[in-house]
């Protein structure tokens, strides 16, 4: 049975994704990485439940989601950022396969990157950063959600990569195997993989080319 949730904040993170704070219902448990089902409840989108990955801590008294926003879609996401604090919503879950199992090398692009929000925070506030490596794929610069906190994170090595426009200070171009073997030294660690399904897929199949073991890559639809 899902439960109740109200908007407590909302916030910019970049100039189509927001940082959503919501009440906390007693008793919900998850584990960094992991996402639930939300409805907005208004007429007409009750049963229109959509998954999102938790970016808060599991200790924090409230619930936090970053989540983009694809107005193209006239869908849940533009909704979610129609609201204002005091809406109400519904939450079930936690469900997803992608937790921490370790230091390595996390691959995201575009929004594929909330997973990796609570796992990388809570091993910074942990002092356990070293040894991992994020990759970040993006149309462009301006689409680079949290880069600033990434860059603060000691230990964290960090690079960013845009597919949609030339720049000096970023790799231009998508993130494939010649680009993996010449960034990553190591192939017998692990590796978490979140995105679209086709960079998933591309990046899955990349990292088996190039030694990553059976078992040693995350994503939510297993090896």
């Amino acid at each position: 049975m899902p439960d109740k949730i109200t908007l407590k904040a909302k916030t910019a993170v970049t100039h189509d994704t927001n940082h959503y704070v919501f009440s906390r219902p007693e008793g919900m448990t998850f584990e960094p990485g992991q996402a639930a089902e939300i409805a907005i409840q208004k007429d007409g989108w009750k049963d229109e439940g959509r998954p999102f990955t938790f970016t808060s801590m599991p200790s924090d008294d409230d619930l936090e989601f970053v989540i983009k926003t694809y107005p193209d879609h006239n869908g849940v996401t533009e909704q979610l950022a129609t609201l204002e604090p005091g809406a109400e919503l519904t939450i079930d879950g936690p469900f997803g396969a992608i937790k921490d199992h370790g230091p390595g090398v996390f691959l995201a692009a575009g929004a594929g990157i909330t997973p990796f929000i609570p796992i990388l925070k809570k091993r910074a506030l942990d002092g356990n950063l070293e040894g991992s490596t994020l990759i970040f794929s993006n149309k462009t610069e301006k689409d680079i959600i949290m880069r600033g906190q990434w860059e603060a994170m000691q230990g964290l090595r960090t690079i960013f990569a845009v597919t949609d426009e030339k720049s000096d200070a970023l790799h231009s171009g998508k993130i494939d195997k010649s680009f993996l073997e010449k960034e990553i030294s190591d192939f017998d660690q692990m590796f978490y993989l979140c995105g679209p399904g086709g960079f998933v897929d591309a990046m899955r199949d990349a990292l088996r080319d190039l030694g990553a073991k059976e078992g040693s890559i995350v994503t939510e639809d297993g090896w």
